[in-house]
């Protein structure tokens, strides 16, 4: 009920009736390979969900934190996963963040954002931050909902990352999430 409260609060922000499921969680963790990562950046961290899945695979060195936008999901993060940062901010400040830990780059972000009810503008500008915020060969991990493809802006931000990441693939679809979602795993 708390997510679906702060969808009615914060309708772009939140993008989401519910948290993703255990599964799209561990497909997006797996899909990164984290245990091979220095240094992962999560956006959008909503409830901790994929933080948790993160936190499980992540080597002792790396450096990881989440930005959220939404402080009462900063809060229920925070909650969930004691042992994570989590900085009440926007993804745009992905630089201003790595900065604090004496990174330029990072070689992962894995994002819960909600792309398909943003605008193809704050789409856009998101993805040139992520990928400026990327060293070469970095990946970009992302949820998608099946239904997204359906509808302008989904289509569109699929075409943004054709255009953006030198590889752009698409995992198997996690029928048991509460909207059937897959993840788009993206090279730079």
């Amino acid at each position: 009920m708390h997510f679906f409260t702060q969808l009615l609060k914060h309708p772009v922000a939140t993008g989401a009736i519910a948290p993703s499921s255990k599964k799209l969680s561990e497909l997006i963790a797996n899909t990164a390979v984290l245990d091979t990562k220095h240094c992962v950046v999560e956006l959008g961290s909503g409830t901790g969900v994929f933080t948790k899945e993160i936190l499980k695979r992540i080597s002792s060195t790396c450096k990881f934190f989440s930005l959220e936008i939404n402080e009462e999901f900063v809060k229920k993060t925070r909650t969930n996963n004691p042992k994570t940062i989590v900085y009440h901010a926007s993804a745009q400040d992905i630089k201003k963040y790595l900065h604090q830990y004496n990174e330029n780059n990072c070689d992962c972000i894995i994002s819960g954002l909600p792309w398909a009810v943003f605008n193809e503008k704050l789409q856009e500008e998101l993805l040139e931050e992520i990928h400026d915020s990327l060293e070469q060969k970095g990946e970009f991990l992302t949820i998608a909902h099946l239904q997204g493809l359906l509808f302008p802006p989904g289509r569109k931000f699929q075409r943004l990352l054709n255009k953006k990441f030198n590889k752009v693939q698409r995992t198997k679809i996690i029928w048991g999430n509460i909207f059937p979602a897959f993840v788009y795993h993206c090279i730079k």
